[in-house]
């Protein structure tokens, strides 16, 4: 683990010292219990069956007159405390185990809110460059990473160095040559540790990104599945999945054939310092060197001794892995949020709705400019509407109000001030927005409407989506506004998810308004009546209107042409369209003939 990844860890876990501390107390209290489970068997062999005197020890110290007692006794004695010893480490275990997986949880959905609020926070010019798959990876599964490096890892490690150390201390003054026997082979472990564990921490890391891209494929195809199948490429995004799965699953075969040969080495290693512990100590026995009860301690502890040994390789071979997901979600939490909170708020009235842009230039990434110079004022009250080919930039324009995003350069004026400086909760507020595509969650229809303003009585509900032509079929519903909305709004035509994103706009009654083609996927006799409600919201309020309808265009006090991110033109309705091979006038002739049809192109 590198030093810089160390600290930040060491930074996260900080407030849970004290839960840590209580845990490693209890990690001590068991290896206490541990060092204690092969003496009563010695006791057994050597002094009740063997006629052994007890000598002076701790245990004649604790309990005066012991040497006087018959084989029967102590060995129901040994016994006795062999089962209390065993039942007292059980109960501690649990009690361990419990904590530890608190603890664990705990740290792993702290992270998680910590991730997700962190990403909440990023702009949509991040979020436009990042797989939604993968980020949903870091935030699920790699957020289990400081667990498994701290529960798994780092205490595993600590309880197995005390225990080591602990038995060394113990076994050096029974036979110091039988002990350097032991930890002979102690030096080849941690260098083959090394050296496995640097080629499973790569193998690790392609895993892990192949895994991430898996979530990737899947989450498109899944959230893209009705354009899949209106192109019948079932197949092919199959086939797409399967080669990434394919190659996730190769690099997972790959990591674990390493892991097992990893295990089987160290393995193989162990058993042979046994054996030959084993064969060193069986020749001082039969040399009466070394009784048969020291032997059977030093065996016993032979296997917790390479325990902690295998302990501290495996743990860290999972700390080695577990590194990759903690370095993913620190680049998370590391990426400085691109938008700086201001510290100016809006009065209790709101805004007043006037907005200036000022020689504004948006580039998503350095090489890709959207917006370029763009200058223009809104008075409030005014109604303006924007038109343009597809990636003309209009969405991004009207989205750089609420400050989805910051311009690359120029300034954008709200009520006279630079929108960097106020609140970016409190200049949020006084906007309403209509997207597209409409979108609804998996709530019940009056927490849809009602998403933008949870306060809301249930009589502004139903005013609101009254005015946008939605009351009736909602009413109809099994719950009425009760109903719950199916995932991505199954259970609603694209018209009627439309009506209820205009109703939630309408309810947040915001001094600022944006329509991004609210009645696209209404039919002409219902997009009369939401426009009438719509008519009626714009009164005194300052609107935005990327235009669909010739209705909307008609009405609008300006119209903007964009085209490759500049404003081409800019007037009235009539203005424009007497303007002589103007780009709004081939717009209109472009897309409608001359019948008074209800489009203008987008």
């Amino acid at each position: 683990m590198t030093s810089g990844l160390a600290r930040k860890i060491s930074g996260y876990v900080r407030p849970y010292t004290p839960l840590l501390l209580g845990a490693l107390v209890q990690v001590f209290v068991l290896l206490g219990f541990e060092l204690l489970k092969p003496w009563p068997l010695k006791i057994v062999i050597d002094n009740a069956l063997g006629g052994k005197p007890l000598g002076f020890g701790p245990l004649v110290w604790l309990m005066p007159g012991i040497e006087g007692w018959s084989a029967d006794r102590l060995v129901a004695a040994a016994v006795a405390a062999l089962v209390v010893i065993y039942l007292l480490s059980g109960a501690l275990t649990v009690l361990y185990n419990a904590m530890a997986i608190w603890l664990g949880q705990r740290m792993v959905t702290d992270l998680r809110g910590r991730l997700y609020a962190h990403l909440q926070r990023l702009s949509l010019a991040y979020h436009s460059r990042q797989r939604v798959g993968d980020l949903m990876m870091r935030v699920t599964a790699d957020s289990y990473a400081l667990q498994t490096m701290i529960m798994n890892g780092v205490l595993p490690i600590l309880q197995a160095l005390v225990l080591l150390i602990g038995m060394i201390i113990v076994l050096a003054p029974i036979d110091p040559e039988l002990t350097l026997v032991s930890l002979s082979i102690v030096p080849l472990l941690f260098v083959l540790i090394g050296l496995f564990n640097r080629k499973i921490a790569g193998i690790a890391t392609v895993a892990r990104d192949n895994d991430s891209l898996v979530y990737s494929v899947a989450h498109w195809g899944l959230g893209s599945i009705k354009l899949v199948q209106a192109f019948t490429k079932e197949e092919d995004e199959h086939r797409r999945f399967m080669d990434v799965s394919g190659a996730a699953l190769r690099s997972h075969l790959k990591l674990y054939s390493w892991q097992t040969l990893y295990s089987a080495v160290i393995g193989t290693l162990m058993a042979l310092g046994t054996a030959l512990v084993v064969y060193v100590g069986a020749h001082e026995v039969l040399s009466g060197a070394l009784s048969v009860g020291t032997l059977l301690v030093f065996t016993t502890y032979l296997a917790q001794l390479y325990g902690p040994v295998n302990q501290i390789t495996q743990s860290w071979g999972l700390i080695a892995g577990a590194r990759v997901g903690a370095t993913r979600c620190f680049e998370i939490l590391e990426t400085e949020a691109d938008l700086v909170d201001g510290t100016r708020s809006f009065p209790e009235s709101g805004a007043t709705g006037r907005l200036e842009w000022r020689d504004v230039a948006f580039r998503y990434r350095a090489e890709q400019s959207v917006l370029c110079g763009i200058t223009l004022k809104v008075e409030p009250g005014q109604t303006v509407a924007l038109v343009g080919a597809t990636g003309a930039g209009k969405s991004t324009l009207l989205g750089l109000i609420p400050r989805f995003f910051d311009p690359s350069e120029g300034t954008i004026l709200v009520d006279g001030v630079d929108a960097r400086e106020y609140e970016i909760k409190s200049l949020r507020r006084q906007v309403a927005m209509v997207l597209q595509p409409p979108l609804v969650f998996p709530l019940s229809v009056r927490e849809n409407i009602a998403y933008g303003r949870p306060e809301a009585s249930l009589d502004e509900v139903i005013a609101a989506a009254k005015l946008a032509e939605i009351d009736r079929l909602i009413v109809s519903l099994p719950q009425g506004y009760d109903t719950l909305v199916g995932e991505g709004g199954a259970t609603f035509s694209e018209g009627e998810k439309q009506r209820l994103t205009i109703a939630r706009a309408l309810l947040r009654a915001a001094p600022i308004l944006i329509l991004d083609e609210p009645t696209s996927a209404l039919d002409a006799e219902t997009e009369a009546l939401v426009m009438a409600g719509i008519r009626r919201l714009t009164q005194g309020r300052t609107t935005f209107v990327i235009a669909h309808r010739l209705s909307t265009v008609r009405r609008a006090d300006v119209i903007l042409v964009l085209k490759d991110g500049v404003i081409a033109e800019a007037g009235r309705f009539d203005e424009l369209m007497h303007r002589n091979n103007g780009l709004f006038q081939q717009l209109y002739n472009t897309q409608f003939d001359l019948t008074e049809e209800t489009h203008v192109g987008v």
